[in-house]
């Protein structure tokens, strides 16, 4: 029902605003840009794709999915038939019968979630989505009310949507290629403010779920974790621009192949067909794909017709009006639009940084914040949508405000480190 409220107020939103544009600002031609508006259109003054471009960005989105849902769904079945995904639940149990105590111990579901944390702490989005939609589709067997998010689904999800990253290799990147004299300086920030999300998040639900996060289990593992992220931020701060890259693409990829290899070997260990379980693993890929099209064109038309319609800019130039009435610093406004872009749409919100950078420069302070703020939380509706789609949930409960409130976290976090490491 929550979700169904906020993607209705999108839509009423968006066409009011524009409704007032054309009435009442003589932009007669602003309906036309929603609806059928290309961005690569020179004609087009919102340099925005309209609901109809979004549709096809929508389906080809997940065509594109496909084949890497796919891939890792049959390298998840043929772990699951040697043992490995029981394995792995069974190392991590401790720490997660404790925080998720409505998942029995040993129980798949565990392994699954453990693989996606660990392929979004490596920044590997491609494998950390096929991992994840097979977290919930293990969660839902568990859910005695299958069309209302559970207490195990919400506190996975929430977390997942916090955007726990080890390396934001792709914003240093980007910021390297616009001409930044210190593409890396952004690292630690963005390595703290996520993880300040993803506390924040575990602190929210627990909280809600009535889970003592005291427990010697948690506090445990949650130190050893900080204490093995810390170390490693340690090093990599002391690598350069191309080093880290390299570091990273060694880490990722090669943890990537490294699990296949351990798959296959624990497959022929235990005398299975392994070809067999990855065709019937690769087949419930492409079905999860398919299914999770009418979700995300829903969401991506909604989150489309906020951008169109302008609502973005009305709020930005709002918050600018505010702060100067009040006297404050309001050059931390100018990097806010990827905050608010982020938890609606990667891409827009990665759009926007660049966008930000090119504007002000990428060794500006908005355009330090703007990478900040990209690399602190993750795309919270799109996550809302795909996830909950895939297993038909309709009653998501209290999952996107606790996720929306992580998320705000992570934005305030990220705005005061922006002022306490660059000013």
């Amino acid at each position: 029902m929550a979700l169904s409220r906020i993607w209705s107020a999108f839509i009423i939103v968006a066409i009011v605003v524009a409704s007032i544009k054309c009435i009442f600002f003589g932009q007669t031609d602003i309906f036309n840009w929603m609806v059928i508006g290309k961005a690569d259109d020179p004609l087009n003054p919102l340099k925005l794709d309209g609901m109809i471009e979004t549709c096809w960005t929508a389906v080809n989105i997940c065509l594109k999915l496909i084949g890497i849902m796919a891939l890792f769904m049959g390298f998840m079945s043929i772990a699951e038939r040697a043992g490995g995904i029981r394995l792995l639940s069974r190392i991590i149990a401790p720490f997660f019968s404790k925080l998720f105590p409505d998942v029995p111990k040993g129980h798949p579901a565990t392994g699954h979630m453990v693989m996606n944390f660990s392929a979004n702490l490596l920044g590997l989005d491609n494998a950390a989505t096929p991992f994840g939609l097979k977290a919930m589709e293990s969660l839902q067997e568990l859910n005695p009310s299958k069309d209302v998010a559970s207490n195990a689904q919400i506190m996975f999800l929430c977390l997942h949507a916090s955007g726990l990253a080890l390396i934001p290799v792709s914003i240093i990147a980007i910021r390297a290629s616009l001409n930044s004299a210190n593409p890396t300086e952004i690292f630690i920030p963005c390595m703290i403010a996520t993880f300040a999300a993803t506390m924040a998040a575990m602190f929210i639900v627990s909280f809600k779920q009535k889970i003592s996060l005291l427990q010697p289990a948690i506090l445990v593992w949650i130190l050893s974790i900080s204490a093995i992220i810390a170390a490693l931020v340690l090093y990599l701060y002391t690598l350069n621009t191309k080093e880290l890259q390299s570091f990273s693409g060694i880490l990722s990829n090669g943890l990537i192949l490294f699990i296949f290899l351990a798959i296959i070997c624990g497959g022929l260990y235990k005398k299975i067909d392994i070809f067999d379980s990855f065709i019937e693993g690769a087949k419930g890929g492409f079905e999860t794909a398919i299914k999770i099209i009418p979700y995300l064109v829903g969401m991506l038309i909604a989150i489309s017709l906020l951008r169109t319609s302008g609502t973005f800019d009305i709020i930005i130039n709002g918050l600018k009006a505010v702060c100067t009435a009040l006297g404050a610093d309001s050059r931390f406004i100018d990097g806010i639009p990827t905050a608010l872009i982020r938890p609606l749409s990667g891409g827009g919100a990665r759009g926007m940084m660049v966008d930000t950078i090119t504007t002000h420069g990428a060794d500006s302070f908005a355009g330090r914040l703007s990478s900040i703020l990209q690399g602190s939380s993750d795309t919270t509706f799109y996550v809302v949508a795909v996830y909950f789609g895939a297993v038909n949930i309709k009653n998501t409960r209290y999952a996107i405000g606790a996720m929306l409130l992580a998320d705000l976290v992570g934005i305030c976090t990220a705005i005061g480190l922006c002022y306490l490491f660059f000013g």
